[in-house]
């Protein structure tokens, strides 16, 4: 189908042409102030797609994302699918673009996996903005030492140099910004300490944005980041660094989400792109109560596996937002089931062993055990589960059959094979279908433990979910648990921050782990954002660069088009 102006589509979906506006033909950001508007109709239900333990291969939920919300309209309901920004690190590094793909795509893609309208710049700059300001600060707090006040009028806020916690952000895997030194010389250069940089996903503003109810809430959040502490082991905020207002002006315009389209001229609001091992992994609040509000169905996707957005989408979005999700989607593929056996060890660019692209049932069975892990961890809490099997071309019948059979023994409520990416939403035409049976199933979400379970005993209930014995909290876990509660701030839910490559926090450990342990290093808190990071082994907030990074293909052909993003 022909890409259709903006415009059409934001008609499509009733959005009233004021609330449109348009950045170039094909897309437009939505005015967040359409929420304070009364539809005619209830708002729709929402479907949260998750996955197994996701592999190097790649298990296509945001293809099926994309597929779903196209099904559900080829079967004549409204939907609008809501997904994640891209980040530009994963782009250019390992994964590509993150728009879905054959006919269950969104357009342009290029458009979307690269500057789109500019959110992911503008949380760089408010975030860098705060580091500017703090490293001001110290210098001149420490430049004119008691003058300070007399000379400024404002109060000393005695930053310690060394427990400043808030890093620089950029869109980017560069590996050698991990540590930095910063104020080299010293002097007018500032003073000199050890800083380091995160990838701009990664930034609590990203978390924030993905969080924030209205433009109100947003400023709110930003006033309470915590920036540092100073010399009394007091926490020092955006707000008390005077510069908060100015953070979110930056933002003023990111906060309203972007309209897209797919293949099948499907509307997809793409908003926020925090990730799901450091922060939530799901777009933004408003993003899903404005799609909640003008369609039947929403899609939206979960980071990683139901171990990491699913479980945060429940614990920190819909505690905060009270969004509730109607039905669990969860895809898994034949060839990452084999690759979660166990048996082998893969790594992004090698090439796939022979015996995964192998028509073999024996091998099959033991990595399903992945997925039936997933299904129970989904029905947990409290949703109706349905399996997606994103085929690909080499899946055998014997296989698929078998799939089909082990997930409904499993506890899945429904599964079935999903073709979008060859068929588009007639591709997704049952699966569709047994999505809107499950939605209108009874549930309750069911929540694994309640905001006043002191801090350590969430832990241990988090890390049990897992399958791990115990969490094993080192002295400076300790040490930050007795600080937050002081702060008064242990009432957040927590973000486990782990690998998603595993069930465990061990990337060695595959398949479904038993008799393990987890080990915590430390915990920080992101007080705008509203949750606390539990950090479970070495969590990268840098990305690097690999052997084989995706930017060697991506070129401009002779016509000036973009050739080699995906």
């Amino acid at each position: 189908m022909p890409l259709h102006p903006i415009t059409e589509i934001a008609k499509q979906c009733n959005i009233p042409e004021e609330f449109v506006l348009p950045y170039g033909k094909h897309v437009a950001k939505v005015d967040l102030s359409i929420l304070k508007t009364k539809p005619n109709k209830p708002n729709g239900k929402l479907v949260l797609v998750t996955a197994i333990t996701p592999t190097p291969l790649g298990e296509g939920k945001t293809v099926n994302t994309i597929g779903l919300s196209e099904g559900l309209n080829y079967i004549g309901k409204s939907a609008i699918a809501c997904i994640r920004q891209p980040s530009l690190g994963p782009v250019f590094g390992v994964k590509g673009g993150a728009a879905g793909g054959g006919k269950a795509e969104v357009l342009p893609m290029e458009t979307l996996n690269l500057h789109l309208t500019g959110d992911i710049h503008a949380i760089t700059a408010a975030h860098d903005l705060a580091s500017a300001a703090l490293d001001s600060r110290l210098y001149h707090e420490e430049r004119l030492g008691d003058e300070f006040t007399a000379q400024t009028g404002l109060p000393r806020l005695n930053i310690d140099v060394n427990r400043i916690v808030w890093k620089r952000v950029i869109d980017h895997n560069d590996r050698a910004l991990r540590k930095i030194t910063v104020g080299v010389g010293g002097g007018v250069n500032g003073v000199t300490r050890q800083d380091g940089f995160e990838i701009t996903a990664a930034s609590e503003l990203m978390a924030i944005l993905a969080l924030a109810s209205d433009l109100h809430d947003m400023r709110a959040r930003i006033g309470r980041i915590i920036l540092a502490y100073n010399t009394q082991g007091e926490a020092i905020t955006a707000e008390q660094l005077e510069v908060a207002g100015a953070m979110t002006v930056l933002l003023k315009n990111a906060i309203n989400p972007n309209l897209m389209q797919t293949v099948e001229n499907t509307p997809v609001l793409i908003h926020a792109g925090p990730f799901a091992n450091i922060a939530h992994g799901n777009s933004s609040v408003i993003a899903d109560r404005i799609a909640l509000q003008l369609a039947d169905y929403v899609v939206t996707e979960a980071g990683f596996g139901s171990d990491m957005g699913m479980e945060k989408f429940f614990n920190i979005k819909y505690r905060q937002a009270g969004i509730k999700a109607s039905c669990v989607v969860l895809v898994a593929t034949v060839r990452s089931l084999k690759s979660n056996s166990g048996k082998y060890n893969i790594k992004p660019g090698q090439a796939i062993p022979k015996e995964i692209s192998e028509s073999n049932v024996e091998l099959l069975e033991i990595g399903a055990a992945n997925l039936a892990w997933h299904i129970n961890n989904a029905k947990s809490y409290g949703l109706q589960v349905i399996v997606a099997i994103n085929r690909f071309p080499h899946d055998s019948e014997e296989e698929l059959a078998f799939l089909q059979k082990y997930a409904i023994e499993h506890g899945a409520f429904a599964c079935e094979v999903s073709e979008v990416f060859t068929q588009g939403g007639k591709g997704a035409e049952k699966l569709a279908k047994h999505v809107i049976k499950a939605c209108e199933m009874p549930s309750e979400i069911k929540l694994p433990y309640p905001d006043n379970m002191p801090l350590a005993d969430k832990i241990q209930t988090m890390v049990k979910k897992y399958g791990a014995n115990k969490a094993n909290l080192s002295a400076t876990a300790l040490e930050n648990i007795k600080e937050i509660e002081e702060l008064k701030l242990d009432h957040l839910p927590l973000c486990i921050a782990k690998t998603p490559m595993s069930i465990s926090a061990d990337a060695n450990l595959k398949n479904v782990p038993t008799d393990f342990d987890v080990d915590i290093s430390h915990l920080a808190i992101s007080a705008g954002a509203g949750f606390i990071r539990v950090y479970a082994g070495n969590v990268m907030t840098m990305p690097g660069l690999g052997t084989n990074p995706a930017y060697r293909q991506i070129d401009i052909d002779k016509d000036g088009n973009i050739v080699g993003l995906s």
